[in-house]
C-alpha cells in the first residue's frame, strides 16, 4: 500500500487508517487481531483508537478495552514501523465519569492511562475527540448555535492545553498534537495560539466525511490546504450507507443500525434518496460501491486519509481489495452532480 507524509509531521503513514472503535463489542479479540494482522500484511501501519472506544454503546465500564486489545496485539508483533494515534475523550461523554472536561490535568492523566493501555512508550498522534465548547458535528448543524462560547475562556483553556501537550512531549510520552470534530475557527486559533506562543503544532483533524456529509469541503478544507493540516476521514461509509445494505429503508440482523435505527441521526426523508444516486453510478460502472466510497475521499484537493473500520475480518479483507483503485473524472463528476442535487442529507 502507498505510504505518504501526514502533513508537516515527518511520520510516513499508509494511505488508509485501521479504525479500532469496534473491538471489544462489536469485534471480539480474537478477530480484531486478525483485522490487525491483515491490514499489517496489506501495507497499512496506521491506526487509530480512543479512551471512550469501543462504541455501540459508549459506556463507562467498557472505556479502554479497545486500546488494551490493540495494545496485547502490539506487545505481541512489535510491529516496528506502526503509527499510533488515539484521542482523549471530550465533555460531557457518558465514558468518562461525571462527564469532565478536557484539561491540562486530565490530558496527563489519560496520556499515561493509554499509554499503560497500548503497552507503548510514546503515542504519535495525540488527539482531542471533540472541543469543550462544542460543534456542529454528530448531527448538530442544523441548530448549531456558538453564541454561549467564551472567548477568554476558550483561549485559556487552549493555551492550557498545549502547554501540557508540550510538556508531554517533551517527556517523550507523545509525539504530535491533534484535533477531532474540530471547527475552522477552532483549528486556526489552536495554530495561531501555537505558532504565538511557541507550543505544539495541530497536526491532523480527525472529522466525519463522505460522499453524503461534506462539512469539511469548504473552510475547512481551504484551511488544510493553507496551513497542511491533513483530515484523518471517519465514517467514509455513513455508518453503513453507502455499502447499499440498508437501501429500502431496511434493518437487517446484526448490523450497527439494528443497534442504532437511526444511525445517529444518520436516517433522514432524503439520504435514501443519495443513496440511490451513489450506488446507480457504483452499478452503471461496475464499481463496488464500498471502494468507490472509500477511494473517493482520496481525490479530494487536500489530504485525506480515510480511517477504515470493520466488525470482522472479512468486512476487512473485502474493503481493503479496493485500495488500487483509481476513480476517473467521469466518475467523480457524476459523484458530484449528486451531491449538488442532493447535498447534506442528513
Amino acid at each position: 500500500m502507498q505510504k505518504e507524509q501526514l502533513g508537516r509531521t515527518g511520520l510516513n503513514v499508509s494511505v488508509y487508517c485501521l479504525g479500532t472503535m469496534t473491538f471489544g463489542n462489536e469485534t471480539d479479540e480474537a478477530d480484531a487481531h486478525r483485522q490487525l494482522d491483515l491490514a499489517w500484511e496489506r501495507g497499512i501501519n496506521f491506526l487509530d483508537a480512543a479512551e471512550m472506544y469501543p462504541v455501540n454503546p459508549v459506556s463507562f465500564e467498557t472505556a479502554g478495552l479497545t486500546e488494551e486489545i490493540v495494545g496485547r496485539w502490539l506487545a505481541s508483533r512489535k510491529p516496528a514501523d506502526a503509527i499510533v494515534a488515539t484521542k482523549i475523550t471530550g465533555a460531557g461523554s457518558s465514558a468518562v465519569q461525571d462527564g469532565a472536561a478536557i484539561s491540562g490535568a486530565r490530558l496527563r492523566e489519560v496520556v499515561e492511562a493509554s499509554l499503560k493501555r497500548l503497552q507503548i512508550e510514546c503515542i504519535d498522534i495525540f488527539q482531542l475527540h471533540w472541543p469543550n465548547r462544542g460543534s456542529y458535528h454528530f448531527r448538530k448543524a442544523w441548530g448549531f448555535d456558538p453564541s454561549h462560547q467564551n472567548r477568554a475562556e476558550t483561549v485559556a483553556h487552549m493555551t492550557e492545553t498545549l502547554q501540557m501537550a508540550q510538556r508531554l512531549i517533551d517527556e517523550g510520552k507523545i509525539r504530535h498534537f491533534a484535533l477531532s470534530n474540530e471547527t475552522a475557527w477552532g483549528t486556526a486559533l489552536w495554530a495561531r495560539l501555537a505558532e504565538e506562543s511557541g507550543l505544539p503544532r495541530v497536526v491532523s483533524i480527525q472529522n466525519e466525511y463522505s460522499m453524503l456529509c461534506r462539512l469539511f469541503d469548504l473552510d475547512l478544507a481551504e484551511l488544510s490546504v493553507n496551513e497542511d493540516i491533513p483530515l484523518l476521514a471517519y465514517s467514509a461509509l455513513g455508518a453503513g450507507l453507502l455499502t447499499g445494505k440498508y437501501a429500502g429503508n431496511v434493518i437487517p440482523e446484526n448490523t450497527r443500525r439494528a443497534r442504532s435505527p437511526e444511525l445517529g441521526g444518520r436516517i433522514t426523508p432524503r439520504v435514501f434518496e443519495a443513496v440511490s444516486g451513489y450506488l446507480s453510478i457504483a452499478n452503471e460502472t461496475g464499481l463496488d460501491p464500498v471502494h468507490m466510497a472509500y477511494q473517493w475521499t482520496r481525490t479530494r484537493p487536500f489530504q485525506c486519509i480515510p480511517i477504515v473500520g470493520a466488525r470482522n475480518v472479512a468486512q476487512l479483507e473485502h474493503l481493503l481489495n479496493g485500495t488500487d483503485l483509481v476513480l476517473d473524472a467521469p466518475v467523480r463528476a457524476a459523484i458530484d452532480k449528486v451531491h449538488r442535487a442532493i447535498p447534506l442529507p442528513f
